[in-house]
């Protein structure tokens, strides 16, 4: 299991071991990761966390482009830099250089219910910190 601490909300996911094996194994080697989550730019209801030029040594694995809400993407980078999309709502997994893919490793267990507060917090109140951790 995967505790997120994002702003003021405590969630819980289930790592998708099965899944998206190599992607959640890369993800555990980040662990704890302390960040900043933001609105996303062209994904619509969904938040990310930019990560840059990081090298995370995975293609792509379990991947798509129509995330429900809950369901954690990493994006290995490529077209666009790595980043981990947090969708909240409606969301279409895109960049400023069109529609993206990226590996479904996670799924919200606990506090899906307070997805849109979060969105809401994001939106109109900025970025905010977040924490990922293995319990």
């Amino acid at each position: 299991m995967l505790r997120i601490v994002a702003g003021p909300i405590e969630l819980t996911a289930r790592l998708e071991a099965e899944a998206a094996p190599l992607t959640v194994a890369a993800f555990r080697k980040l662990l704890p990761m302390r960040s900043k989550i933001i609105q996303a730019r062209w994904s619509g209801e969904a938040a990310w966390v930019p990560l840059g030029d990081l090298e995370v040594g995975v293609e792509y694995e379990n991947h798509t482009s129509h995330p429900a809400p809950g369901e954690i993407l990493l994006y290995p980078g490529g077209i666009s830099e790595t980043e981990i999309l947090f969708p909240y709502g409606a969301t279409l997994f895109a960049s400023k250089m069109g529609q993206l893919a990226g590996n479904h490793f996670a799924t919200l267990e606990s506090g899906r219910e307070r997805l849109k507060e979060l969105g809401r917090i994001i939106l109109w109140e900025g970025a905010q910190d977040i924490l990922f951790e293995d319990t």
